[in-house]
């Protein structure tokens, strides 16, 4: 038998009643009566009231102890009164009537409490990173993500899938984020660099034969941190097909996703086959490639409509003849609301930067008018004409903003969101799922002014490859799709490029040379050249998918020993300095900054 339990704190209930028992863990609260004393012991599976009277010569010990000491606790399992049962524990129906205890783990005075949720300093949150993983909510968070990763591992054997893994130390790539460089001690001068993501790899795998590839992959990224994003590492489902098409890449995906948030989530799904919007509609509709589509709101584009000789607004129709745009968001049925609200959300899109929001509500006496601040510039002709364009409706509100299309779409996008909180019409209790598809193969840089990859340098050009027309590169789409959820784009995914010289032409558009190709991605191209087999694959992040299930706003909620908004690691001292030796071992110098 253990000589530190027979049962864990989540186990014990009515049956074994009677039965004399030995617990181990934490304290997690105290509740003294004067003749009796109440301990709730914790451990990873749940918690447990044990109860000592004055009468008990370990009384006094237990009773000057402080919380999160740990206990081996022997006593008998009692029934408790009816009136003192809590249905919210497995537990609840029985205590402990302690016999004996013994101290396991003494403690020191603690920086934060354990037995609450209440919020601490993201500083005494990592640097104490052990006690607040012993917190209930952030240890289910986690406990949920093992479930998770081993529920997605189980799902992907059945697929037909193979885990491999793929090397650690790598060599620097040129494109994406920063690398975190690791210096070589044979070969002095030369740096390994951490994968950004197995990219290459995965595709080597299909060269190398292999049909279906996954691994739960540490990808590391010199990045800032954000919300939903890491700041060095992070996790992701990485997953690679040969011999299929951009179809066959999402029914797998979707299967996999409505199985692990049936599973792990009591939220409906809004859509198990998941809709695909082109990124030119999402940018359109919603101003983002990452649209929330529990948001009913939708953008339309009335730029035509300021050609019109019966509307005055002159401020926005002598920017629209200058190359302005002209986009609207329609609320349902908001001519009740006072006019703070509305003036209240022209001045928060103000302090985003813009100019702000005008705005006028959907009015009808004899004829139709808008009423608000610049109604008066419309005609009823002309409002008639809106409605037909943003399917609004008498007693709607129209909200517009008027300005270059990458300005209009990043105000518009947020006041999308930010509108719908105002008015409560967001499905909270809901998934949403999308796929973002059609990107373009390239794009004007707004800082060179030349013509660059817009997303994935090795996806394959939509159209027929054989002879595939690149006169226009601006018009090529690619086969590269992102998978959003809720407004977090969970991955982004292409067909990948297994054509050499289609490559090569390709990178020519982007202003590389074929020696710049073959230098910067020898292993790839010189693999390519050996018959490649069609393939591609997507690497939705595993910190994001948890982060969904566990309804949290920050992706530290759901990572173990995450690091701070620096790139540092409270708790263990990251990064640090290094020895003397150690710098001339590596054949370094630190050059100190001035």
């Amino acid at each position: 038998m253990n000589k530190y339990r027979t049962h864990t704190c989540g186990e014990l209930n009515i049956s074994n009643k009677g039965q004399k028992i030995i617990l181990s863990g934490w304290i997690n609260k105290k509740r003294d009566h004067g003749n009796l004393l109440f301990i709730d012991l914790r451990d990873n599976y749940g918690l447990t009231q044990c109860v000592v009277d004055n009468e008990n010569k370990v009384f006094k010990e237990i009773e000057n102890l402080p919380l999160e000491t740990v206990l081996k606790i022997t006593g008998i399992v009692i029934e408790r009164n009816k009136d003192t049962i809590n249905e919210n524990l497995p537990t609840g129906e029985i205590e402990i009537s302690i016999i004996d205890f013994e101290i396991l783990g003494q403690t020191k005075e603690l920086p934060m409490p354990v037995f609450s949720d209440q919020e601490y300093s993201e500083e005494i949150r990592l640097k104490y990173r052990f006690l607040d993983l012993r917190r209930k909510k952030i240890h289910q968070n986690i406990i949920l993500r093992s479930k998770v990763i081993s529920f997605i591992r189980s799902e992907m054997n059945k697929l037909g899938f193979l885990e491999f893994q793929t090397p650690i130390l790598t060599s620097s790539s040129p494109e994406g984020a920063r690398d975190f460089l690791v210096p070589s001690r044979l070969n002095p001068g030369k740096f390994y660099a951490l994968p950004q993501a197995p990219q290459q790899f995965k595709q080597l795998i299909m060269v190398s034969g292999f049909d279906k590839y996954f691994q739960i992959a540490p990808c590391f990224r010199d990045e800032d941190a954000r919300a939903d994003r890491s700041p060095g590492e992070f996790y992701q489902l990485d997953l690679e097909m040969s011999f299929v098409e951009q179809q066959d890449v999402f029914e797998v995906v979707e299967k996999l996703m409505v199985k692990v948030f049936k599973n792990f989530s009591d939220k409906k799904l809004l859509f198990e086959t998941f809709p695909k919007i082109s990124y030119s509609d999402a940018m359109l509709k919603f101003g983002s490639d990452k649209p929330d589509l529990r948001n009913p709101l939708i953008i339309s584009d009335i730029t035509k409509l300021f050609e019109r000789n019966d509307i005055s607004f002159e401020i926005f129709k002598n920017l629209v003849k200058k190359g302005s745009i002209v986009r609207s968001i329609v609320t349902k049925n908001t001519k009740d609301k006072p006019r703070s609200f509305f003036d209240g959300i022209d001045k928060w899109a103000k302090e985003q930067g813009s100019s702000g929001l005008a705005y006028f509500t959907l009015e009808k006496n004899d004829k139709i008018i808008g009423k608000g601040p610049v109604g008066k510039f419309f005609s009823e002709e002309s409002l008639v004409e809106l409605m037909k364009i943003t399917k609004a409706e008498i007693g709607d509100t129209v909200f517009l903003s008027c300005g270059k299309q990458n300005d209009v779409e990043k105000i518009l996008s947020i006041a999308r969101t930010r509108i719908a909180e105002e008015l409560k019409i967001i499905k909270e209790s809901c998934f949403a799922f999308c796929w973002i598809v059609d990107y373009p193969m390239f794009e004007i840089d707004e800082q060179t002014k030349k013509i660059s990859f817009s997303h994935n340098p090795f996806s394959m050009p939509q159209g027929d490859i054989k002879n595939l027309d690149l006169s226009d590169p601006l018009s090529l789409k690619a086969y590269q799709y992102d998978i959003v959820c809720n407004g977090i784009e969970l991955s982004s995914g292409a067909i990948r490029n297994h054509v050499p010289e289609l490559m090569y032409k390709l990178f020519d558009i982007a202003g590389y040379s074929k020696k710049d190709v073959e230098e910067k991605f020898s292993g790839m191209i010189n693999a390519l050249s050996y018959g490649a087999p069609p393939h591609g694959g997507i690497a939705p992040g595993i910190d994001r998918i948890v982060m969904l299930l566990a309804d949290e706003k920050n992706i530290r909620e759901v990572t173990m020993f995450p690091m701070n908004q620096n790139a540092q690691d409270l708790m263990m001292n990251a990064p640090s300095t290094i020895s003397d030796d150690q710098l001339k071992e590596l054949n370094l110098t630190v050059k100190k900054k001035t």
